[in-house]
């Protein structure tokens, strides 16, 4: 099989011969469409429409097939029945045809049968080292002048722009091609993906990565087909390009309800939000706001910071703004001085200036002017928000007007809300004609702003390292081969905490007590006060079982714990097991926090970190990211724990080792990474103390894979 390269699909989207290969004169079929929507697009190459059946298509001369062409044929549309699809993707492969967009369904969408006639057809678009859009597509759209090509059956004809816009739903094309046209929006490319047997959203991120045409790219998703190839490749476009996308659907972490706490917590959607974080993505909840997102984006620069004015000649609405954009972390500055004296000749003597800036009821284009020209002049601010509702005496096209002038010679992005009108009042169609991103409430503006500023937030931030420690994997390999061979996939006690120590993870001292008065004997060697727990993989999280006894300050509580714990297993768990315990002593110093891993079948494994100890799950203060892990990720999974607080000391407690907790956190990333065997593990709690104090993990667990 031939190595695909991104520039192969340029037969696809930039063709200068295509057949449409199922054409047919019938109107309403979507042979007839496809040839009907290329040539009204005005397609700048050659259209030749093949159908055994038919002499002429379109008032264009047809061919019985593709093999009749008698000129080179770039790029084959093929709308044929499934059953016809291989015999005509062989005869397209003999004429040399490069690219193909199969728009006929019926393949793995509808079960077993389609998965075979999928495979077929894979196999020969691979045997003769073409690309494939689709199966089950909608079409492809490329608007440049330079080349006009419209292969789908939409009614829509969308305008030239600047956005790539991929889809995997055929059925939303129409809506999103719609949607498009309505707000203004050019697309550069469109591209319904289908099945995507052979062109994946990998293979066009990749295409439009390097594209001039292309500074901005919308993405609708259902699933990945190789979400690890896509880290890869999403992370080096949104540096230069801002990606959007809409991941519908779920992902799930297993089939089996997972075993650790790490699992428990990694909901359906935990692997797409790690995923998308990660690589700069903004990911959004609806196709709504994609399109405003989209609208911000292309319309204007990505704000340099997070700082917002709000203009506005209403009180209600500035509120509602200020509430949606301070709840979403961004900044709402005062105004300078010198802005103050600016806009104070313009409005009423007694209206206060502050940010919202309120102009009262009546203002109209002079007060607006005034005031926002005073407010992209002033360094305080990074974009700016008017807001209109009209009154009875104001027309909104003269606020429009007003809008848009200054956003000519605004330094700095505006992002405009009018309130109280239709998307098709005079002034809302002025302000998207004129590259202004207009919305119709302030919300919207609030949380695409907050959206764009976390992806300002990552493409200006440091890459980060992958680093490398220096560890004992001859340990940890002989440990896993033990639990292989034995049939064990439970990993716990003092084998889990020998992992740790192998790859440098600090543990706390342990010893094991097979009766009480071993158990007294120990805790005597070790110092008072210890902690007491029940040694058995049976008992998986033993706080919750009442398997965990801390602070015991002498022999009698010994007695008394070892007492009411034995009893408690032998009739809970009914074990035969000799009963045992774990002695170790009691840290009195640092923060209980929680580092785990679990395994998504799609994503691979998952790293989490969060508080610890008992409130791992009850509080849920938890990030997760895709393995491996950079210094910045790990950085970054610290600073994002809403207790982080508890960390940098609180009302008179110590800060914590943060570099230790983060070179712990990338240990363990590194430990997953070497050893695949690894399917889930617990490190909780792991007790981070202060620098010159004793940190140590003090309970593990670790899941192996006993088969490949």
């Amino acid at each position: 099989m031939q190595k695909k390269k991104p520039e192969q699909l340029d037969f696809i989207f930039r063709p200068r011969s295509i057949a449409v290969i199922g054409a047919t004169p019938r109107k309403g079929a979507i042979g007839r469409e496809v040839l009907h929507n290329l040539i009204t697009y005005e397609f700048n190459g050659k259209i030749f429409p093949v159908n055994p059946s038919h002499r002429v298509i379109h008032s264009i001369k047809a061919y019985s097939s593709v093999l009749d062409v008698p000129d080179s044929v770039d790029l084959a549309v093929i709308v044929v029945p499934r059953e016809k699809v291989a015999e005509v993707v062989d005869e397209c492969g003999e004429k040399g045809v490069k690219g193909l967009v199969v728009i006929t369904a019926g393949f793995r969408e509808v079960g077993p049968k389609g998965v075979a006639f999928e495979k077929q057809l894979v196999e020969k678009v691979d045997y003769w080292g073409m690309r494939m859009i689709g199966p089950n597509c909608f079409g492809i759209i490329n608007t440049n002048p330079d080349v006009r090509l419209d292969a789908t059956f939409s009614k829509i004809y969308p305008h030239y722009g600047k956005i790539g816009f991929l889809s995997q739903s055929g059925a939303l094309g129409e809506a999103i091609l719609a949607q498009a046209t309505e707000m203004n929006l050019g697309l550069s490319m469109f591209a319904s993906i289908g099945n995507k047997a052979n062109i994946t959203s990998n293979d066009l991120l990749e295409y439009w990565k390097d594209d001039p045409e292309i500074e901005l790219i919308l993405m609708y998703l259902e699933n990945f087909g190789n979400p690890r190839r896509f880290t890869a490749i999403a992370r080096e476009v949104a540096k230069v390009k801002p990606i959007v996308a809409v991941k519908s659907g779920t992902t799930t972490v297993g089939a089996a309800a997972a075993s650790s706490h790490t699992g428990a917590l990694a909901g359906a959607e935990v692997a797409v939000d790690a995923l998308f974080e990660q690589t700069g993505v903004m990911r959004v909840g609806t196709i709504e706001e994609l399109f405003d997102t989209a609208s911000a984006l292309a319309r204007m620069p990505v704000p340099k910071g997070d700082r917002v004015s709000i203009v506005t000649n209403a009180g209600g609405p500035g509120v509602l703004a200020t509430d949606a954009l301070a709840n979403l972390g961004m900044k709402l500055p005062d105004y300078s001085e010198e802005t103050k004296k600016a806009i104070r000749p313009h409005i009423p003597p007694d209206t206060p200036i502050s940010n919202p800036l309120d102009l009262v009821a009546g203002a109209g284009p002079k007060q607006f002017r005034a005031a926002l020209e005073a407010a992209v002049s002033d360094d305080n601010f990074d974009s700016i928000i008017p807001i209109f509702v009209p009154p009875i005496t104001v027309d909104p096209m003269d606020v429009a007007s007003v809008i848009v002038d200054v956003k000519d010679k605004s330094p700095i992005p505006l992002y405009a809300c009018f309130m109280g009108v239709s998307w098709y009042s005079e002034g809302f169609e002025h302000l998207k004609e004129h590259g202004v991103p207009a919305y119709i409430f302030p919300e919207s503006i609030a949380r695409t702003l907050a959206k764009i500023d976390k992806y300002r937030k990552w493409r200006d931030r440091e890459d980060g390292k992958l680093p490398s420690f220096d560890v004992d994997r001859e340990a940890v390999r002989s440990i896993i081969d033990e639990y292989v061979r034995s049939g064990e996939e439970v990993i716990v006690g003092d084998k889990a905490l020998r992992i740790l120590e192998a790859y440098g993870v600090p543990v706390a001292h342990y010893c094991y007590a097979h009766s009480v008065d071993e158990a007294m004997e120990e805790a005597n060697r070790v110092g008072f006060p210890v902690v007491m727990k029940v040694n058995t993989p049976r008992i998986l999280h033993k706080t919750e079982f009442g398997a965990v006894k801390v602070d015991l300050r002498d022999s009698a509580e010994i007695a008394a714990e070892w007492q009411q714990m034995e009893q408690k297993v032998r009739s809970e768990i009914q074990s035969d097991e000799d009963f045992s315990v774990v002695i170790q002593p009691m840290i009195k110093e640092g923060v209980e926090t929680a580092i785990g891993m679990t395994t998504d079948p799609a994503f691979g494994p998952l790293i989490m970190f969060g508080l610890g100890g008992v409130y791992v799950e009850l509080m849920k203060d938890v990030s997760f990211k895709v393995n491996p892990l950079t210094d910045t990720d790990a950085r970054e999974m610290i600073e994002r724990c809403k207790g982080r607080k508890l960390l940098t000391g609180f009302r008179g407690s110590e800060p914590v080792d943060l570099d230790l907790l983060q070179e712990t956190i990338l240990r363990l990333s590194m430990l997953v990474t070497d050893f695949h065997e690894f399917l889930e593990f617990d490190v909780n709690p792991f007790i981070i103390a202060p620098p010159d104090k004793q940190t140590a993990a003090v309970d593990a667990r670790f899941v192996v894979k006993l088969s490949a």
